[in-house]
């Protein structure tokens, strides 16, 4: 699976924009997939994640209001609109997915309990540059 993200730029404070990931394929029935951010001196961290059987939604505390997932194209496109952007959210934005997770613990539950940690996904995108800046 490739994750391709174009999108991303410089935004003044208060200011929105949206981003999208292209995935090559999903050939997974139960997996997860989302964006994540991480900016210098700081932990990557879950942005926002959906998982594909009930899509169940996970967003981080910090753009929790402001940050909308959605997909389309049967799910091969994921977009991330931001509104209310502040320097704290200037960051590497990146798309990712994961491999078929089933079992007893779906991706439902890595979403809603998981709160989608990093290491739940497999396949990442190279990540898009966001600076939100006067």
């Amino acid at each position: 699976v490739q994750l391709v993200e174009p999108g991303g730029g410089v935004v003044q404070p208060g200011g929105s924009l949206t981003l999208s990931c292209e995935a090559s394929e999903l050939p997974y029935a139960d997996y997860a997939i989302g964006w994540f951010r991480q900016s210098p001196g700081k932990e990557r961290e879950a942005v926002a994640c959906r998982a594909s059987t009930d899509r169940s939604l996970y967003y981080g505390d910090a753009v929790k209001g402001r940050f909308t997932l959605s997909t389309d194209n049967g799910g091969k496109t994921t977009s991330l609109s931001m509104t209310g952007l502040t320097p704290d959210d200037t960051a590497v934005y990146y798309c990712a997915s994961s491999r078929n997770w089933g079992g007893t613990y779906g991706s439902s539950w890595y979403i809603r309990y998981g709160q989608c940690y990093s290491n739940g996904m497999d396949f990442w995108g190279k990540g898009t540059q966001v600076t939100v800046s006067p």
